[in-house]
């Protein structure tokens, strides 16, 4: 659920509407005077994904950042010919699972579909998707498709992801990682603190603590701890969840696009403030008090983490580049190499206009793209 990280500016959010959701805000407070500073991870969770008042259930996303699905149609086709690249090596399987996890309101499954129809029909008529997001019932899944022209039938909604092998094909994800709850952390005279969240004078601060021991462990494991003199995020959610996909898995893919950088960037000791951003019409800040249910919060993936997980479960990386470059090889451009009918002006300017867009490697072309594999022919899809 990330945006534009390296091109917009920071703003002042004072001079911005800074109203919070005021019943989250309270329940927050009540819940810190009540028992103390809680982690970090939990006011995010908290923040964003509570089920009547969180970020995610009352506000719309779509009006603070933009996401590739919702640039253009044209995403969603390249990711189609992966998809069917994909299909085509594990031997054009009669069924072809794609389970789309943190799909928001079936956009991209939308525009994956619409594009397989016509140009892949066989591929079309194998595959079987399957959407989830917490913010998703069946019933307005439904509704979100069928005004985005897919049938009811085609497309299914899961809860979560299944706790046994039963897919073969894809699972797939859309800045699902950093949108994930994770914790703070301060490297302070050389010692590791975790930052809390504590409430005094009626506002959110933070609270230094020693840290959790799965932090600790984590950096450890990692070999790679923050500079002296930096805050930064630990996401143990993200590696975890990796894991929980490659169970799910029984031969196929793993796609995942998301803001992020390997663990010696993410922890470089020139981040001093971390990588922690906020969204809030299309205007970006770093102040995860301000506007308290009202503005998305997120941090940089850090991949070096992903990529162990998947391993330690049995994933065996295939791909790791930009969306720059994972869309130019699949072709992205190609529509643009023809001048179209006068007629046809507006959309082709449109089409230009969302290529630039989805490449600019400053904008949503920086996104990462890791492809791990579970399968014999692991390695096949990277030449597709």
């Amino acid at each position: 659920m990330l945006a534009y990280h390296a091109k917009l500016p920071l703003m002042n959010l004072s001079d911005l509407d800074a109203t919070h959701n005021a019943a989250l805000f309270d329940l927050l407070a009540d819940r810190i005077r009540a028992s103390g500073p809680i982690s970090f991870a939990e006011f995010y969770e908290t923040a964003l994904y509570h089920p009547r008042h969180g970020y995610y259930f009352t506000s719309d996303p779509t009006r603070d950042f933009q996401s590739s699905p919702n640039v253009h149609p044209v995403f969603g086709a390249a990711i189609a010919r992966r998809l069917a690249a994909f299909w085509r090596d594990l031997g054009s399987l009669p069924r072809f699972d794609v389970f789309e996890a943190g799909a928001s309101t079936g956009r991209l499954a939308a525009d994956v579909l619409r594009y397989l129809r016509t140009a892949e029909p066989r591929f079309y008529d194998a595959i079987r998707y399957v959407i989830q997001d917490v913010t998703l019932t069946a019933e307005s899944a439904t509704d979100h498709l069928l005004d985005l022209g897919i049938a009811p039938g085609k497309v299914d909604v899961a809860a979560a992801l299944p706790v046994t092998p039963q897919i073969e094909g894809c699972i797939l994800s859309n800045e699902l990682l950093d949108a994930l709850p994770f914790h703070r952390v301060r490297r302070r005279e050389g010692e590791l603190y975790e930052l809390l969240v504590g409430f005094e004078d009626g506002a959110f601060v933070d609270v230094e603590a020693s840290p959790r021991p799965d932090i600790t462990a984590h950096f450890e494991a990692l070999g790679v701890w923050p500079g002296e003199g930096c805050d930064a995020e630990v996401n143990l959610v993200a590696p975890a969840w990796i894991a929980r996909a490659a169970s799910a898995l029984r031969r196929g893919y793993v796609l995942t696009l998301d803001y992020g950088y390997e663990a010696t960037g993410l922890y470089a000791a020139w981040r001093k403030r971390g990588t922690l951003l906020t969204f809030y019409r299309h205007t970006s800040g770093d102040d995860p008090y301000a506007r308290i249910g009202r503005q998305d919060i997120t941090a940089s993936v850090d991949f070096t983490s992903v990529f162990r997980a998947g391993d330690a479960a049995g994933l065996h990386t295939v791909e790791f580049t930009t969306q720059a470059e994972f869309l130019a090889a699949l072709g992205i451009g190609g529509a643009l190499a023809q001048p179209p009918p006068g007629d046809q002006l507006e959309a082709y300017t449109a089409l230009r206009r969302a290529v630039v867009e989805l490449t600019d490697p400053s904008r949503l072309g920086r996104i990462r793209v890791l492809i791990q594999a579970k399968s014999s022919t692991d390695t096949q899809a990277a030449h597709a």
